[in-house]
């Protein structure tokens, strides 16, 4: 198992590596030229710039039983047809259960922004919203390491 982090603008980077040490984990942060990232405890693989060429580079790499971390609900499907689990910024995590929702969601939003509706966008990140990922992360590992 390896953790795999969609890394262009993840809040969680650090919290992740922190946590996957724990677990003797390797992690790997994918992100494109624009946002060049390098931290101790992970591998960085950089992608030329291009509209979903970090989570093409990902979906490639991910193999049934990874980890992947993402808010990209289009990422995550992809993630999950391949039998991987997805966690995102705030430890909830993407099932096939509740995909087809989210993605249903994001759809309609869409559709409504395009029409020149609005939309509620996300709330500020809270400190609680860490504390919660990595409640979200350390469970489960745990619950997949058993």
């Amino acid at each position: 198992m390896k953790i795999l982090i969609d890394a262009d603008g993840c809040p969680v980077v650090s919290e992740t590596i922190k946590i996957a040490a724990e677990f003797k984990i390797n992690v790997l942060l994918l992100c494109d030229t624009a946002h060049i990232m390098q931290r101790e405890g992970a591998e960085t693989i950089v992608v030329s710039q291009g509209a979903d060429a970090v989570d093409f580079a990902l979906v490639n790499r991910v193999v049934s039983g990874d980890l992947v971390i993402t808010q990209d609900y289009g990422l995550a499907a992809m993630v999950l047809s391949k039998q991987a689990y997805v966690l995102n910024q705030n430890g909830f995590q993407y099932t096939n259960e509740n995909i087809d929702s989210l993605l249903h969601t994001r759809y309609v939003s869409k559709k409504i922004r395009n029409a020149g509706g609005r939309v509620k966008g996300p709330k500020k990140r809270q400190k609680l919203d860490n504390a919660n990922f990595e409640n979200g992360l350390r469970k489960l590992l745990s619950s997949i390491s058993l």
